[in-house]
């Protein structure tokens, strides 16, 4: 093993890993897409977070130890194979196909060989390390309890699956967090992994690009189907600025200032699970794009389904944005907060309008508040937090934007 400094950065070959996942959720994307319904849509977000769950951990591993020597260069390329495998039965994952091996106990094997595979490797890294050795023993009690629930689920299949599922991965990611607060797990960088998640956010951004192709497929080109094409390029690109432009910067900053185990708690709480709500997001709205753009041109209204899943995901990146300034900084991001709840609200009126409609509406109100933010952060005499909405002194050291 290659223990990592303090400046390790992302390695190719964690790059290279990350290709698996740009492949899995473009399948959940299409799984999403085809299924059409509210539990398509819960099936597929339990999807994203074993996803999610399997690539923080290799993160973790990856920040302690270099990804693309010894070991660890060994276990990442089996893990990287098996995620393969976890991705391409996502169309099964809930559904069997007829004939060949049962899709649901194919993808809970794969993912349970990638997580298991990661905590041998890890252990192998944290030799002569009594406290993180100790950890990493602690957290296969909350994986055991949930593959236990995962095999019971994918032999049963139906609505027992998800019956049984949804519990495992509270008891997967609430174990976890649990024996992590006041743990023993090893922060080397916190360059690399403020990292490695900005190139997730950045790979969940390039499928709602991919999206617009996949909506667009086979359609000839026309003036309407153009202009919703750049619409939702647009809507990627204001996301983008709602992270890259100052967040990252300004929390990257935040957490390499933080001292000893609270950087490691900072680090569990703001990342590992703060950032699963802005994949989601991210996610959920390249599904919202992608039925916008099979429908350009059309006069028809757009329908709950892609509103919700358009306006609602824009919702929830945004919702992500600021439980994620709160952890981070202690500070409320009343600017975001409101452009939260405006998206929800008009939920029901996207739905009653033409596609082209919806989309126009949903860039208009990113672009609005990225530009009273700059506006607010370009102010003089103000102090400005993370996202350019004013502060103000709160009680307890937080803050109001």
């Amino acid at each position: 093993m290659h223990p990592a400094g303090e400046d390790h950065r992302a390695t190719p070959l964690e790059l290279f890993f990350d290709l698996v996942y740009v492949f899995a959720t473009t399948q959940i994307i299409g799984y999403l897409a085809h299924e059409h319904s509210v539990s398509g849509v819960v099936q597929g977000l339990l999807m994203v977070a074993l996803l999610w769950g399997t690539w923080s951990g290799y993160t973790w591993l990856g920040n302690h130890s270099r990804a693309d020597r010894g070991p660890l260069r060994a276990g990442m390329v089996v893990a990287m194979a098996a995620m393969f495998v976890v991705a391409l039965t996502i169309p099964e994952a809930w559904h069997d196909a007829p004939g060949g091996l049962r899709g649901p106990v194919v993808l809970v094997s794969a993912y349970l060989l990638v997580r298991w595979v990661h905590l041998a490797v890890y252990a192998v890294a944290a030799t002569g390390d009594a406290g993180l050795r100790r950890q990493i023993t602690v957290t296969w009690i909350p994986l055991l309890g949930s593959a236990g629930l995962l095999i019971g689920g994918a032999l049963a299949g139906g609505w027992v699956q998800l019956l049984l599922f949804t519990p495992a991965l509270v008891v997967d990611w609430a174990g976890i967090y649990l024996t992590s607060r006041h743990g023993d797990w090893r922060l080397h960088s916190t360059t690399h992994l403020t990292e490695r998640h900005g190139l997730f956010v950045i790979l969940a951004l390039g499928e709602s690009v991919v999206a617009i192709g996949v909506g667009a497929a086979g359609r000839p080109i026309s003036l309407s189907l153009v202009v919703v094409a750049v619409l939702g390029v647009g809507v990627a690109v204001c996301f983008w600025w709602l992270y890259f432009d100052v967040v990252a910067t300004r929390a990257e900053r935040r957490l390499a200032g933080a001292p000893g185990e609270s950087r490691v708690r900072l680090a569990v709480e703001a990342y590992t699970y703060g950032h699963f709500p802005l994949i989601a997001g991210i996610l959920l709205a390249a599904l919202g794009v992608e039925g916008v753009v099979a429908h350009a041109g059309e006069s028809t209204p757009l329908g709950y389904f892609s509103a919700s899943a358009l306006f609602g995901g824009a919702a929830v990146y945004l919702a992500g944005h600021v439980l994620f300034q709160a952890r981070m900084h202690r500070s409320l991001g009343v600017t975001r907060l409101v452009t939260t709840g405006v998206l929800l609200a008009a939920v029901p009126l996207v739905a009653a309008a033409p596609p082209i409609v919806g989309l126009i509406g949903l860039v208009t109100i990113l672009a609005g508040l990225i530009t009273v933010e700059i506006s607010r952060a370009r102010g003089d005499g103000h102090d400005t937090d993370q996202d350019g909405g004013r502060r103000l002194p709160l009680p307890g050291g937080t803050a109001l934007a």
